[in-house]
């Protein structure tokens, strides 16, 4: 057994703060956990760099037309799984580029199925399968940073020669040594001893938001904080969409929907409507013209 296994870590270790917790009025109660959870944000800036460090080393390869493939187990797993699915809605990107592999398999999103994360072999085989290519990025989340199914899966996807990223809750995590990018995202102890659904998972969950995110500022799919690549696929995203055209151009709410049915509600191709006072097409091949950022097609 490792010594990473026979030591207790840090995300394992019973927590010295609030040791009469289940004495606690439910007004203490919630104040602790709450603030215990800001912890959260805390770890995830201290990371800044590593994470920054991931996001550059992802953009050239997702640009040369890589897919952003995360494994995970238990609350990592559906974490991953999560930031994934938002991704389409969102920057409009597309579904197949966005996958998730969760240990036990899609039903593990639903009920937990016990002993799938510790079968490394399926997690390498679980990667092997999507067929990874070095334009790839393999984005392995563990609390513990010892999980087996994403070892196996980092393991699949380094040799495929695909960018490997860890994120983990303890320093020093084989999850983290053996991807090419490690985050450490050092939560401590839970106030609730080894449920890393709490300040690990929500370290985890602001993670993958900066990471996936700023990726896709770099990506221009946001223009200047707006974000708009959205797909309105509802009324909800109907009316935000026409709401960041106006914001976008200043023009009434009036000429934004009208720009937006003329070019199949497309956000940025309407902005380049209206500020330049072209028709649909001629705004879509500026945005093609310059790699869909919007500032760039503005430039006269």
């Amino acid at each position: 057994m490792s010594a990473m296994k026979r030591k207790i870590l840090a995300t394992e270790r019973p927590s010295a703060d609030h040791v009469d917790l289940d004495t606690y009025p439910v007004e203490q109660l919630v104040a602790a956990l709450a603030a215990d959870q800001a912890r959260a944000a805390t770890a995830v800036q201290r990371a800044g760099a590593d994470l920054a460090r991931a996001v550059a080393s992802a953009v050239p390869r997702i640009k040369a037309g890589g897919r952003l493939i995360y494994a995970g187990a238990g609350t990592s797993g559906r974490l991953g799984l999560l930031d994934s699915v938002e991704l389409y809605p969102t920057f409009a990107w597309p579904a197949e580029r966005s996958l998730a592999l969760l240990a036990g398999g899609a039903g593990a999103v639903y009920r937990a199925v016990e002993g799938a994360e510790d079968n490394a072999e399926q997690g390498a085989l679980d990667v092997s399968r999507l067929a990874p290519t070095a334009n790839d990025v393999v984005i392995g989340i563990a609390a513990s940073g010892t999980t087996p199914y994403v070892l196996g899966a980092l393991r699949a996807a380094r040799e495929a020669g695909a960018l490997t990223i860890g994120i983990a809750n303890n320093a020093d995590s084989p999850v983290c040594a053996q991807a090419h990018v490690g985050v450490t995202l050092d939560t401590g102890p839970e106030m609730v001893s080894g449920s890393t659904r709490l300040k690990a998972g929500t370290a985890q969950k602001i993670a993958l938001n900066t990471f996936s995110t700023a990726l896709m500022v770099r990506l221009h799919k946001v223009y200047g904080n707006l974000m708009v690549d959205l797909v309105p696929t509802n009324a909800k995203l109907l009316a935000r969409a026409i709401r960041l055209t106006a914001l976008a151009t200043g023009a009434e709410e009036s000429v934004a929907e009208s720009a937006l049915k003329a070019c199949r509600y497309r956000v940025k191709t309407a902005i380049v409507m209206i500020v330049l006072d072209v028709d649909a097409l001629a705004a879509q091949q500026r945005l093609a013209d310059n790699d869909g950022d919007v500032r760039a097609a503005l430039a006269r």
